[in-house]
């Protein structure tokens, strides 16, 4: 064999075993998410519903609890995959030749895209479809019972669904262009599915501008809830001494059930005593809570969240003035562009840091929001008492959410780290009205959330502080005589 045959072998194995890597790479990724995502949504799944007396129905909840769980895994494979590569890029630039990161390369980034935009596609076009109408399903009327009768009528249900929607996205490309709509049709997985994953997508980037917004501001309540405030701001002894009374008068009333007057209703009256019991015990560890945790913990915290939300305002607006001096600051795919070559940062690393920092920050208010909004306020899980139907919708909303938070993050200037595979295709993502508008919403909603929420809770923070909760409500009109005065 001569020396030309050899090298092209080398490169051969080295090629095979480069993949062969990715491959060991992107199962080990998947595999932690998915366990750390079945821990989660075990803690949250109602038990009741897995240890039925019918064993098919309990089947069937544990099929549609690990599509469920392999979904979820897929959205925070999408929530890590920007973070991810920014922080991969910054390695490369620091340690280009380093023998123990030569795994990470743009090979490994781009196959992670792509593997996030498939596993996407088919969560949201077949696996969650197929879990909520295999939960629903009960067979064909005539045919036997059991698991294979739901099996098939979740097929035939899903492959309607899918003819509708492929047909409902079909007119809706001819409408904005009929030449493309012609291309579709001949070349489905190339065009089709991108396309329909881009109106998913632009559906997301749309429900991320209403939630993100809401969740900023109501991230400084949320966190108030989950520390202990100051003394100042807050009088434990009288909220303990309260619920203590509360308790006492519901726990009379329910060892005293008689009244001529009135109907109890006994289950509820225990729930209430629970959940007063419950507000108590949170009470007494937060009275326990040290100096440190009461007077520092709650002051960095509020100052924390006022920085992140400050820098993601800032960002917001920097990009609005580059998007109208310079065309260039509009985000594009980038297909072939390889890592470790320019930070995608003025400021080196640290800004990268800073762009992590601030991705996962807008991912979490995002979410506090959507659980906050009145019109998904009713999916909210709760802890060993979710349905399985509320917890498919959950992982859906979730995958929509996460999903676009690439679009999200790129379209708001927050990094400069282009779109990489399917998702740098979307057409709408080079429309520079749809871009700056969205930017100005963003700033515009934002803006107004916080200066209206921070400064009723500011005014409420001080009324309670200085007393002036308990004071008598003003009565118009001269005061009332007493039964005294009257009868003398």
């Amino acid at each position: 064999m001569e020396a030309a045959d050899y090298e092209v072998l080398s490169v051969r194995e080295q090629l095979f075993h480069e993949r062969v890597r990715e491959c060991i790479i992107s199962t080990l990724l998947f595999a932690t998410l998915y366990i750390l995502c079945h821990v989660a949504l075990t803690h949250f799944k109602k038990p009741a519903e897995f240890t039925t007396v019918d064993d098919e129905d309990a089947t069937v909840n544990k099929i549609a609890l690990e599509l469920c769980t392999f979904t979820l895994a897929v959205a925070l494979g999408a929530v890590l995959l920007l973070p991810f590569s920014i922080i991969s890029n910054e390695v490369l630039l620091s340690l280009p030749r380093n023998y123990y990161i030569q795994w990470l390369n743009g090979s490994l980034i781009h196959g992670l895209w792509n593997l996030v935009f498939l596993f996407s596609n088919l969560s949201l076009i077949f696996l969650m479809p197929f879990a909520y109408f295999f939960t629903e399903s009960e067979g064909f009327a005539g045919s036997r019972k059991g698991v294979l009768a739901r099996v098939y009528e979740t097929v035939v249900m899903l492959m309607l669904l899918t003819l509708l929607v492929l047909g409902m996205v079909w007119v809706a490309s001819a409408i904005v262009d009929n030449k493309a709509s012609r291309e579709s049709l001949y070349d489905f997985w190339e065009y089709y599915l991108p396309y329909l994953y881009s109106c998913i997508s632009f559906l997301g980037v749309l429900l991320l501008l209403v939630c993100t917004p809401l969740g900023l501001a109501r991230m400084f309540s949320v966190t108030g809830k989950l520390l202990v405030k100051p003394r100042l701001l807050e009088d434990l002894e009288e909220q303990l001494y309260c619920s203590a009374f509360e308790e006492a008068a519901l726990t009379r009333r329910i060892c005293n059930p008689t009244s001529c007057w009135l109907h109890l209703d006994m289950e509820l009256l225990h729930r209430q005593v629970l959940a007063l019991q419950t507000q108590r015990v949170l009470l007494e560890k937060r009275r326990k809570a040290s100096a440190w945790q009461r007077n520092l913990g709650y002051p960095l915290a509020m100052l924390c969240l006022l920085v992140l939300t400050g820098l993601s305002v800032l960002t917001v607006a920097i990009h609005i003035l580059e998007l109208l001096i310079d065309e260039a600051a509009m985000p594009r795919g980038m297909q072939d562009a390889s890592l470790g070559q320019v930070s995608f940062s003025k400021l080196g690393s640290f800004g990268a840091v800073i762009q992590v920092v601030l991705i996962f920050y807008l991912m979490v208010s995002s979410v506090v929001g959507f659980y906050s909004s009145p019109f998904f306020r009713s999916l909210r899980p709760r802890w060993h008492d979710t349905a399985m139907t509320q917890i498919i919708g959950n992982c859906v909303c979730l995958l929509v959410l996460s999903s676009a938070l690439p679009v999200f993050s790129r379209t708001l200037g927050l990094t400069r780290f282009d779109l990489l595979g399917d998702f740098g295709r979307f057409n709408w993502l080079g429309n520079f009205y749809i871009v700056f508008l969205y930017n100005a919403a963003f700033a515009g909603l934002t803006t107004l959330c916080l200066v209206k929420t921070f400064t009723a809770a500011v005014r409420a923070e001080l009324i309670r502080a200085f007393g002036l909760d308990r004071l008598p409500l003003p009565v118009s009109g001269f005061p009332r005589a007493s039964r005294k005065t009257q009868h003398q």
